[in-house]
């Protein structure tokens, strides 16, 4: 367990959404993304290689946060519609692809996220799974929100808290697929002896589909 109230986190990440989720816990951060190897490795599944992704930028990024004795935390989002991982769409026709695919249908996106405390070594890694059902848009829409830009840095193609396309509902965790479950969050710093200033709802409890909605409805107003 940590020695410190409050550390500073040290992000292993460059995303601006994951910026504006922690600084909705009003916790102390700076940025430093790791630059690791984020190839599949053959028969992985889309759990197991989001959980080691976040393992291994977080552990990139330990000798740089002992000299301060900040808290680590990495994080990797994956979108998963069945057993085939969807990465970030490489130009126009590929966002077309995946937004038509994924229409009117169900699929998961998974996030792990790692916390290593530089100072005692202690990590902690929490997983979060999230059903999104997709709207049946049109092509029309397809193609307004692909000129738009946002697409092309969101696996999967598409940000559920975009507000003109709004594309899906997510039947639990809403931060996770933004790429950050607070709720998960929380409970891993509390593991390591870190109370965040803000609570999430629903947090640290049963993790209930319920209780991550409404957890969900106050940062889809933030957001």
């Amino acid at each position: 367990m940590t020695s410190q109230s409050n550390p500073t986190i040290l992000l292993a990440s460059a995303s601006p959404r994951r910026r504006e989720l922690l600084a909705l816990m009003g916790l102390r951060f700076t940025v430093a993304p790791a630059d690791i190897d984020e190839t599949v490795q053959p028969g992985e599944t889309a759990r197991a290689y989001t959980v080691r992704l976040s393992q291994e930028k977080a552990a990139a990024l330990v000798p740089i946060a002992r000299a301060s004795g900040a808290v680590v935390l990495a994080a990797d989002t994956t979108v998963a519609d069945g057993d085939e991982i969807l990465g970030k769409p490489a130009d126009a026709q590929d966002a077309r692809a995946m937004l038509q695919r994924l229409r009117g249908r169900e699929h998961q996106v998974i996030s792990a996220l790692t916390l290593i405390d530089s100072v005692t070594g202690q990590s902690v890694t929490e997983v979060a799974t999230t059903d999104v059902w997709m709207r049946h848009y049109s092509d029309d829409e397809i193609e307004a929100y692909i000129a738009s830009g946002d697409p092309f840095d969101k696996a999967g193609g598409y940000a559920i808290q975009n507000s003109t396309f709004h594309p899906a509902e997510a039947r639990g965790c809403f931060s996770n697929v933004v790429g950050l479950p607070l709720c998960h969050l929380e409970r891993g710093l509390r593991a390591l002896g870190i109370v965040p200033p803000v609570s999430v709802p629903g947090a640290c409890q049963d993790f209930s589909r319920r209780e991550c909605d409404i957890a969900g409805a106050i940062l889809a107003g933030k957001l």
